[in-house]
């Protein structure tokens, strides 16, 4: 394979303690240190002590499910994050919102004004949002079925993008549509740019409104000939929009347990594991893959019917992305029920899995990029804060040595952390 120019992208997706349910348990960490300032503040410093390019974190639109969340709670991202931009300079800041539980006038402008007091640091990465549990939170019994979620992220993202526009250039945007009607302009100063838009979801449609609208996709997938596809597919997209491909970067979640040794990052893993709930894996699977896992003989293979999908995709309330990359896992190996739920605390559930050491991961990530799979990685650290020092004081100077990496921030904002970051691979 031959080298691209430039450098990977590298990001961090804060899953608050960690991605595995006991990461509180790790030493550092309690069950009270998601509320606790310094706790972020040390998450952004250690970022930028890496020089790595953005921090993401999720929105929680519902009261929580404890039968599901992995994590006691969550803070608003662009709250938090405006605190954690006081405390840092040039990491990137990602705030996931929905745009099925939000308005996109309050929206745009608690964006734009995170990205002025962060000057240009700000991204907002897209979400439709799926399940009954944060619908019932805005008084609804279900979400919209998918289509209809997507049509509604589409409009509601042009009259984001237009009142951003409308900050700049201080003429009212006049907006009817078909859910939204908007008259007026955006008081909120700018950085010079708008936030970076990032775009989550692994649909037709989610992918559609990524190739015309996002610089950024958080991705999923499980195999690298998976990634390769999805690599150009949405590049493509994008090209069919009128844009660039290098305009919009690739960067799939990439859940990781790190160790001086193999042995050492497999015992850290299975550890976690073991302390975490007996009953949180099944539930996991449950929904992820939209049916109810305990009724599953845990000693045979996964039913035929369980695999080939849901009846109605409009109204399957889980991550299309993640229930094709974990269909395609499974049918790659045929394990028992059993087999596969201890396979994935290595290899990764909707996102993909590396148990190992930090010179294994560089392998990975060179590997992913040279073969055009990836712009980079958004990395999920089985537990915060030490995982993350790892990979700031560890992976990225191993990732500098192989080029693949630069030395310092050549920017001051997450746009053009990104424009500095390598161009794209052929698209075949």
């Amino acid at each position: 394979m031959t080298r691209r120019d430039g450098h990977v992208i590298l990001g961090i997706n804060a899953l608050v303690l960690g991605y595995v349910p006991a990461s509180w348990q790790t030493p550092g960490l309690s069950a009270e240190s998601f509320v606790s300032p310094d706790y972020w503040e040390e998450i952004g410093r250690i970022a930028e002590r890496g020089t790595l390019d953005a921090v993401f974190l999720a929105d929680a639109p519902a009261l929580g499910d404890p039968a599901y969340d992995a994590n006691p709670a969550h803070l608003e991202p662009t709250v938090n994050w405006a605190h954690v931009a006081a405390a840092t300079e040039r990491v990137g800041l990602v705030s996931t919102a929905s745009t099925t539980f939000n308005d996109p006038v309050e929206l745009a402008e608690r964006l734009l004004t995170l990205d002025y007091l962060s000057q240009g640091r700000a991204a907002w990465n897209i979400v439709t949002t799926r399940g009954p549990a944060a619908a019932r939170n805005f008084g609804q019994p279900d979400v919209p079925p998918r289509d209809d979620r997507y049509e509604r992220a589409g409009e509601f993202v042009d009259v984001v993008r237009a009142l951003w526009g409308s900050a700049d250039t201080g003429r009212e945007v006049r907006h009817r549509g078909a859910h939204f009607s908007v008259e007026g302009r955006l008081r909120t100063p700018s950085s010079g740019e708008h936030p970076v838009l990032f775009q989550a979801g692994g649909s037709a449609a989610g992918r559609d409104l990524a190739g015309r609208v996002a610089e950024g996709v958080f991705a999923a997938e499980l195999t690298r000939d998976k990634a390769v596809e999805h690599y150009r597919l949405v590049k493509r997209k994008a090209l069919a929009y009128g844009r660039s491909p290098d305009n919009v970067k690739i960067l799939p979640g990439l859940l990781v347990s790190l160790g001086s040794t193999e042995e050492e990052a497999r015992r850290r893993n299975d550890e976690l594991h073991d302390r975490s709930p007996a009953w949180y894996s099944v539930g996991w699977l449950s929904h992820a893959i939209g049916v109810d896992a305990t009724k599953l003989d845990l000693d045979a293979p996964f039913p035929e019917e369980v695999l080939a999908g849901p009846a109605d995709l409009q109204t399957f309330s889980g991550s299309i992305g993640f229930r094709e990359s974990i269909v395609a896992q499974i049918r790659r190996t045929n394990p028992t029920v059993r087999e596969y739920l201890r396979q994935t605390r290595y290899t990764g559930s909707g996102h993909a899995g590396f148990v190992g050491t930090p010179e294994q991961l560089v392998d990975r990530i060179d590997d992913w990029f040279s073969a055009g799979a990836i712009d980079g990685f958004n990395l999920q650290p089985d537990a915060l804060i030490d995982g993350l020092a790892v990979i700031a004081d560890e992976v990225v100077p191993l990732l500098r040595r192989r080029g693949l990496y630069r030395h310092d921030y050549e920017t001051d904002t997450l746009r053009g952390h990104l424009r500095a970051a390598a161009s794209s691979a052929p698209l075949g």
